[in-house]
């Protein structure tokens, strides 16, 4: 620090210039003695005589300033403060450095600077509630500095007291930085602060002294002092002029709140104070300083208050008026003087907003920020963008719609755009309703780097953080070298997009000139980009930038502004649940246990929209609704509603009406699905059946016509683009797409010569054939084990088993590889590069439970097929195969998943095996601590190791289920022959004992162990077993309905994918596929679409007339909303509550009205009476000739 006094000064007086009020003559205008001056000053007696007024800028030198460190209070404990003694010349960006940079404060948000006070001890009950619950918090939560004179004694005591107090009381939160500027010349004791090389700290006495009415300790609540120096003692009112600077300054420079930048405001609070602080509030409102009186303190604050709500002119009665209130003031005051003064401040009288205690319980930031407001004073938009940034730092939108959006301020875009980006930065979801209804264009508004700014707000700990560095790091050095650029370089969000949600969902940006390993190009522009050549801004225009925005605020867990942008976009149900999708993934991924709880929370909400909006479509039309199913949403990696749902784990949106409908639909094909099961079981097995009555199928002209939306299927399969025109595409009801291959062959065929394959084609025949076929291989399966399976040559019963298994397999292989689910997890492929990767689709079979277990089953039937077939492994192959029977026999339980019934029952046993393992661990733990310990006091001469093993283990388990072996372990039970073959000696023998001899020493303690076991195995573990599978029961068939729905639609899905013909016969259909794929190589034809399943094409006009519909029912949808939340209680509540306070105000006014008729009906009989008396002198004067006319008589009181 010792390049402080270098740097700031302090002020000696030079000249000596006798004080007129000092009768001696030995007190210099600055107020010291002469003795107490340097010899030059007091030689200089030509100059003093000239000179009678002391100037502090004529009559002073500057010195190295020789007090600056800390501030230690004595017997106050708490932190020391900082402080310096200055010049009031010094340069306020000098004083700020320091301040900021130096003795560490933030940069303040709002500076409160507080005048005043009378000295008087005691302070008013509501002004000290002011200070206490409006200032001090407000400082608190704006991250405002409080300046005051720093002094013990009036206002600034006060304040320090409400420091103190809300300091005390505090839980978190910024802390309250209060700023003392007094005189140096003021302070006591302030020749303890004195040391030219800084006090680290300086021991400072406060109390204990005398009061002189002249000099004042300083107040220890305050976090830093400046003692400003003009060369003056114990002449208060030395810091005036550096006060009002440095105030000044600080208005000039920008404030920190997130970054925005916007001017630091700096508000006068003026409470009560003398004639002094009409001088203050003059320079400040030249200083262009707003002003806030509180009315009702007393002082030069009522005094402005009163005449400042005087009524307008400057007629001579007002003027008059203003006079009175000066005398009555300020009767020591000069009149004159005082009225000049007051009059220049009423030139600006903008900057004077006045409070009082009878305004209501209003918090401070509004007072603030309605006093910053009506400072601007114009009508142009540019005027009032600091007061809109700093509302919106504040997070006071009330404040913004009640005084700046008004309707008197003409706002454009471009003026909103920064509060805008605040409100984005510092999450203000209110704000960003607020400005984009007032006329942004986020078209115009969100550009790329903007976009980066807004990810690079992330908090460095945050997930997103890590995943964005992640995607960063992991291609930077994949690509080419790039040039070095100072820009700020896009964030990787369609990399991180893909990481979470794999190519099926991700949204796809565009590409950007960064090249990926896998071939992929990485995105570095707005995702909107994309879509500007896309089907959603021709459908819904205005709607590009919203998606950005989406994306960004479910990253960062903004919930409020999700859903927001959510409500503003389009593709609106399935970016609900791709919203939910992307929520889970992250809340699974989430470290924080809150946030992670939040992202849960968050994630439902959106799935709770996308069900209310899609139950809103489906009322509205149900073939619309079916195709928005169906409909592949190229903001979501061309994935359907039912694909994010599936992907989600959206149960509840798989459980509407409209879900349901369709998947029934699918289930029956072309059939009605009001055929019986008992007609289709016996047409199933007396194929001719199907061309009469007894299956019903449905008419053309009962199918929904299209008349809106229609397939665009025939020209992508004949490998035409979606733009080229081509005949009508073939009606299909409710967006069940047939086969082509089906449709060419069968075309031109009469309606009921189409009915075999619409029979066999159908998902419910073909899971028909599949479960009769599965149960048709278990009988052959368990034949050949029975009777079938000897070691010679396999026989014709044992080959046809190989058979069936191989094609079962085959099927599997293609499920995974191919086609069944894994065509469902990808893209719409219009090309071979948009086929999923061979990873991708093997991780998304493979993630199935029931696919697993087939691929044990049959990968235990190879291992067991082949240890029968090899010499010497035949009864190794044997127990495979009939271990593998076991677990084909258990993949049976996928039949019943159609069940409404014993579907969920399937989840009740999957969740509560997983109870078992927990209960297993218990009972494990207690299991091995008895069985070691009795093993270890029965028998402890055995050493045979498969003996101790089945005791320790084996034994106690069954003592679980009542199989006790009371003679094997209670003496006075056991046979003889137990252990010896001599009589008498069966418990102690005298050869040898042998290793199964049971030990008599603490026999009864095996007892008392067994009955401690049971009581805990038997009564504990069994009930707490019990109680969790109830909970499991419980939990499950709570939701049973919503269990069975999810099933039934993965159950579908699987078998509207699969080949009509079951095994074995389904390696016909595969040999035919492998035929078609051939030739269509050799023939270079595109690959086929048959293998999109659950998927509808619409063309360009369709898809636009679909999104068209949906933001209509959205619109809908949100209106029911609000008008629901209009009349829920809490809202009728808030209003209810509303209009008492504004009765309130109004009673309050009138209550001041009546005081206002008072006085006027006082002051009216006042005038009366004079006016009385007058008549009366002039009646016995004189003056008025005789017999003139009467006075007229005082008019009586009416009947």
């Amino acid at each position: 620090m010792s390049w402080i006094p270098k740097i700031f000064k302090k002020k000696t007086c030079t000249t000596f210039i006798v004080d007129p009020t000092d009768a001696g003559g030995t007190l210099c205008q600055c107020g010291q003695p002469r003795c107490a001056h340097p010899s030059v000053a007091v030689e200089d007696a030509f100059g003093a005589a000239v000179v009678t007024i002391w100037d502090s800028d004529l009559h002073t030198t500057e010195k190295p300033t020789d007090a600056f460190g800390d501030l230690d209070f004595l017997g106050a404990g708490r932190k020391a403060s900082s402080f310096l003694r200055l010049s009031d010349r010094t340069d306020p960006a000098t004083v700020y450095n320091l301040v900021t940079n130096i003795w560490g404060f933030q940069a303040p948000n709002l500076v409160v600077s507080v005048l005043g006070g009378s000295g008087d001890p005691t302070l008013q009950t509501w002004l000290q509630d002011l200070l206490r619950r409006g200032l001090v918090r407000a400082a608190q939560n704006t991250g405002a500095w409080i300046v005051t004179g720093g002094l013990h004694k009036g206002i600034g005591r006060h304040v320090g007291v409400a420091v103190r107090d809300h300091q005390m009381a505090r839980t978190g939160g910024n802390k309250v930085v209060a700023m003392g500027v007094a005189s140096w010349g003021v302070v006591r004791n302030r020749h303890t602060l004195i040391n030219p090389k800084g006090s680290f700290p300086a021991r400072y006495r406060w109390h204990g002294d005398p009061e002189d009415g002249v000099q004042f300790p300083l107040d220890y609540n305050y976090s830093a002092f400046l003692l400003v120096d003009d060369g003056t003692h114990s002449r208060p009112g030395g810091e005036n002029r550096f006060r009002l600077g440095f105030e000044s300054y600080l208005a000039r420079q920008k404030t920190g709140v997130g970054g925005t930048g916007i001017d630091i405001p700096v508000l006068l609070l003026l409470i009560d104070g003398d004639e002094k602080m009409l001088k203050l509030i003059e320079n400040a409102t030249q200083a262009q300083l707003p002003c806030l009186l509180v009315a009702g303190s007393g002082g030069a604050a009522d005094c402005l208050a009163e005449i400042h709500t005087l009524a307008p002119g400057s007629g001579g009665g007002r003027r008059c008026e203003a006079q009175d209130l000066i005398k009555r003031f300020f009767p020591k005051g000069d009149p004159e003087i005082l009225q000049a003064q007051v009059e220049r401040i009423m030139t600006r009288k903008e900057l004077l907003t006045v409070y009082s205690a009878n305004d209501g319980p209003e918090e401070f930031e509004t007072i603030v920020l309605k006093a910053l407001v009506k400072a601007c004073g114009s009508s142009e938009a540019s005027a009032y963008l600091d007061e809109l940034r700093l509302a919106v730092a504040w997070n006071r939108v009330d404040i913004a719609q009640s005084e700046l959006f008004r309707g008197d301020i003409r706002w454009r875009s471009f003026h909103l755009e920064a509060s805008l980006m605040d409100a984005l930065l510092n999450d203000r979801p209110e704000f960003v309703r607020l400005l984009i209804s007032h006329g942004l264009s986020l078209d115009r508004f969100l550009t790329p780097t903007r976009l980066a700014q807004l990810y690079n707000a992330a908090p460095p700990n945050s997930l997103i953080h890590s995943l964005l560095d992640q995607a960063s790091h992991g291609t930077g050095n994949k690509g080419p070298v790039s040039k070095p650029s100072s820009e700020p370089q896009p964030p990787k969000v369609g990399q991180v997009l893909r990481m979470l949600l794999g190519k099926t969902c991700a949204p796809t940006f565009p590409a950007g000139g960064t090249q990926q390993g896998d071939g992929s190009k990485e995105d570095s522009y707005l995702l909107w980009d994309k879509a500007t050549s896309e089907l959603v801004l021709e459908a819904v225009p205005g709607q590009a930038p919203w998606i950005d925005l989406l994306l960004w605020a479910l990253l960062l867990n903004r919930a409020q502004m999700a859903v927001y942008f959510w409500e503003m976009g389009s593709n609106s149900v399935a970016s609900a649940l791709g919203a939910c999708l992307l929520l889970r993934v992250l809340g699974r991924l989430e470290t924080e246990a809150e946030e992670a709880a939040r992202r849960k929370d968050l994630a439902a909400k959106f799935e709770g929209l996308g069900v209310d909006l899609f139950g809103e479509c489906y009322r509205s039309s149900e073939e619309r609704a079916a195709h928005l199913l169906l409909w592949r949403c190229p903001l979501w990696g061309d994935a359907t509603c039912l694909h994010l749902a599936m992907q989600a784990d959206a149960r509840s949106f798989f459980a509407q009406d409209g879900v349901q409908s369709l998947l029934t639909q699918k289930w029956w094909g072309e059939m009605d699905s009001t055929t019986p099961i008992w007609a289709l079981v016996l047409t199933f097995f007396c194929p001719p059946l199907i061309y009469t009555n007894l299956i019903t199928f449905r008419k053309p002209d009962e199918e929904p016509t299209q008349k809106d939306l229609a397939f665009d299927m025939d020209r992508d399969v004949s490998g035409e683009g979606p733009g080229e025109t081509t005949d009508p595409p073939e009606k299909t009801p409710l967006g069940v797409l047939r086969s082509p291959s089906r449709r060419s062959c069968c075309g031109g065929c009469p309606q009921r010569l189409r009915r075999w394959p619409q029979f066999w084609g159908a998902p419910v025949t073909s899971f028909m054939g599949n479960v009769v076929s599965y149960l048709l291989f278990l009988l052959l399966f368990a034949h050949v084990l029975l009777i079938d399976f000897q070691p010679e040559t396999p026989s014709a019963l044992e080959l046809l088993l190989y058979f069936w298994a191989f094609t079962m397999l085959c099927e599997e292989f293609r499920q995974g590889l191919g086609g069944g689910l894994g065509s469902l997890a990808m893209g719409a492929p219009r090309t071979d590069s948009h086929q999923a990767p061979l990873r991708r689709r093997l991780h998304l079979y493979l993630s199935d439970a029931w696919n697993q277990c087939d691929l044990v089953a049959l990968t235990c039937f190879l291992l067991g097929m082949g240890c029968r077939l090899t010499a010497g492994l035949y009864d190794l192959g044997r127990t495979v195969l009939c271990l593998d029977f076991m677990i084909f026999t258990v993949r049976l339980l996928h039949i019943f998943t159609v069940n409404k019934q014993l579907g969920p029952k399937i989840v009740m046993v999957n969740k509560m095996i997983k109870d078992v393992f927990f209960f297993l661990f218990f009972l494990g733990v207690w299991l091995i601590a008895y069985g070691v310990a009795t093993e270890g006091l029965l028998r402890p001469q055995d050493r045979n190791l498969e003996n101790i093993l089945r005791r320790v283990f084996y034994r106690p388990y069954l003592q679980i289920f009542g199989q006790i072996p009371q003679e094997d372990i209670d003496a006075g039970l056991m046979k003889p022959d137990n252990c010896s073959s001599e009589k008498g000696l069966w418990a102690r023998p005298s050869r040898t004992q042998a290793g199964s001899c049971v030990s008599l020493y603490a026999n009864w303690l095996v007892l008392v162990l067994l009955v401690i076991f049971l009581l805990v195995a038997n009564i504990l573990l069994v009930n707490l077993l019990i109680a969790m599978f109830s909970y499991t029961f419980g939990k499950v068939q709570g939701n049973s309905d919503l269990y069975w729905k999810a099933q039934r639609y993965s159950l579908i899905r699987e078998f509207h994918s699969r080949p009509a013909l079951a095994p074995p016969l389904i390696v016909i259909s595969h040999v035919l596929s492998l035929i078609r794929r051939l030739r269509r190589r050799r023939a270079s034809l595109p690959p086929s679409a048959v293998v999109e399943h659950f998927r509808v094409h619409l063309s360009k006009e369709a898809e636009r007339r679909l999104l068209t519909w949906e933001s209509v029912q959205k619109e809908n949808f949100l209106l029911e909303r609000a008008r629901d939340k209009r009349e829920s209680d809490s809202e009728s509540l808030k209003r209810t509550s509303q209009k008492v306070d504004t009765a309130l105000q109004q009673l309050r006014q009138i209550r001041e009205y009546e005081q206002r008729l008072k006085g006027l009906e006082q002051e009216v009989q006042y005038c009366s009476r004079v006016l009385g008396w007058v008549a009366e002198a002039l009646s016995r004067s004189a003056l008025l000739p005789p017999g003139g006319p009467l006075p007229p008589a005082s008019p009586g009181p009416k009947d």
